[in-house]
């Protein structure tokens, strides 16, 4: 019995599935994956994926944090539109948004997780809605390094 119960524990414990079974990071939700980038320190979240010209499609860039909190995004020199899936510690979409191109690029429009979020997923743009994400949907990481090791930055 009371290993039954550790044993539940430690499963409620572990959060999110993390599958190891792919070369480079992986997320997935619902029956379509993206290769991710990981943004963990807070240099790589500021730099994001400002400056790109083109996310591949099926690629984006998965942002780590080390707690779950209030996650507010913007466009800062981004020159592609680009869509923000926020992810809550039990792995589920909290928010979804299609982020669009500012004309001077400066970044005045935030977009915030409204929850807490221990994850950030950017796309393409479109890419949330071509893929039929909504919120509540389970998101499942392979090969995605614990977020508890992330830069805490705040």
């Amino acid at each position: 019995m009371a290993m039954g119960l550790l044993s539940l524990v430690l499963i409620f414990l572990a959060g999110c599935e993390k599958k190891t079974n792919s070369p480079s990071p992986v997320v997935k939700i619902g029956d379509k994956t993206w290769q991710v980038e990981i943004a963990r320190t807070e240099k790589e979240r500021y730099q994001g994926l400002s400056g790109r010209d083109e996310i591949p499609d099926g690629r984006g860039m998965l942002f780590l944090y080390p707690r779950a909190k209030n996650l507010s995004f913007c466009m800062r020199g981004c020159k592609i539109p680009i869509d923000i899936v926020f992810v809550g510690p039990n792995c589920r979409v909290v928010n979804i948004f299609e982020m669009q191109v500012e004309p001077d690029l400066a970044g005045r429009v935030g977009y915030s997780s409204n929850l807490p979020a221990q994850y950030a997923l950017e796309l393409t743009g479109g890419a949330a809605a071509q893929a039929g994400i909504a919120i509540g949907d389970l998101v499942e990481f392979i090969d995605v390094p614990d977020p508890n090791l992330a830069e805490r930055g705040d």
